[in-house]
């Protein structure tokens, strides 16, 4: 049985190298951790990164040892997702996002060429700037990338959401693509309620409210109506929404949506970052085992601590090739494994 990690961040070291010769916003310089402080725009720096995010090398060979021990073979797939970094390229001015946006698909899509069969990636899109949002996005999947990674929020102080009427082309292009859409916390919005107790508040809750309420932007405005085969791939086993559908259905009269919510959240689809065996089990029962692909959100959560609980749910041989490979390969359109894939 070989695995694909769908929840998977590498970021590309030249991108970041390029901010720091910047003396203008955007701009970077490095931190004590060997990651970097960002400042996308005047007013506002954040510090998202350590030295392992930078070291693909080092962390597929992290991946492949994990998935020896674990009896899944030594051949560990994996999916690059920008995650938090995701924000950065939405809320700049809009010349530089597209900028460090092409810049950034470019590394992510030679990683790809270089471990072909064993990275895939995918990429970001300039989503303040509609027009240039849906080129890139068709340019990202003529590269070979599985999708576009979607912020929460969009611009400086995240003023614009990501149900706003300007990005209805953008929509309508990933489904026509067949792009997933990959939400993730953005380390934007809930910081500022969620501080002190060194981010106990946030890791835990501001996290997956945020990535929830992106998600929920898609279901109300009837994005998820007018796109019934658009691809949304919510990170963190779904956030609170497969616990919290209920209240959904309840409290959404106001949308006129012509089934209920929960109808369309189960379209979407979602991972395994859940450190509880029994909230992955709802999780995987909620969404079901066809929408369901393995993730351990690597390097902020790793892959013996996400296998370990995965192995306690007690799922059939089935389904646990299904949510550990086969699911990615289908639902991302993987390209044939690795030859050097190893067989359990």
């Amino acid at each position: 049985m070989r695995a694909v990690n769908s929840h998977f961040h590498w970021y590309p070291k030249s991108v970041f190298e390029a901010l720091c010769r910047r003396t203008e916003a955007p701009r970077a310089k490095p931190d004590p951790q060997g990651g970097y402080e960002v400042t996308p725009h005047e007013g506002v720096t954040r510090c998202d990164t350590w030295a392992a995010w930078f070291d693909l090398d080092a962390m597929l060979e992290h991946m492949d040892k994990a998935a020896e021990n674990a009896g899944i073979g030594g051949d560990f797939g994996v999916v690059c997702t920008t995650g938090p970094g995701g924000a950065f390229f939405s809320e700049t001015d809009a010349a530089s996002g597209f900028a460090f946006s092409q810049m950034w698909n470019d590394q992510i899509a030679g990683a790809c060429r270089r471990y072909p069969g064993k990275v895939w990636g995918s990429g970001v899109v300039p989503m303040q700037d509609p027009k240039r949002c849906v080129d890139e996005l068709e340019r990202v999947m003529k590269m070979g990338l599985v999708g576009a990674n979607v912020p929460s929020t969009i611009g400086a102080y995240g003023k614009t959401r990501i149900d706003d009427a300007s990005l209805a082309d953008f929509y309508a292009t990933a489904e026509q693509l067949g792009a997933v859409l990959f939400l993730h916390p953005t380390d934007v919005v809930f910081p500022a309620i969620c501080d002190g107790y060194n981010g106990a508040l946030y890791n835990s809750l501001g996290k997956v409210i945020e990535v929830s309420i992106a998600a929920y932007r898609l279901v109300l405005s009837g994005i998820m109506e007018r796109h019934p085969n658009l691809k949304v791939y919510v990170s963190h086993t779904g956030g609170a929404l497969p616990y919290q559908a209920g209240r959904m259905d309840k409290n959404s009269k106001a949308a006129k949506l012509p089934m209920d919510p929960s109808v369309y959240l189960r379209r979407m689809y979602t991972d395994t970052v859940q450190p509880h065996a029994l909230g992955l089990k709802y999780a995987i029962e909620f969404y079901g085992v066809e929408h369901v692909m393995y993730g351990d959100d690597y390097p902020c959560w790793n892959a013996p601590a996400a296998l370990k609980v995965f192995n306690e749910i007690g799922l059939s041989n089935e389904d646990r090739q299904k949510i550990l490979c086969d699911n990615a390969r289908r639902i991302l359109n993987l390209t044939e494994p690795s030859k050097h894939a190893v067989a359990a």
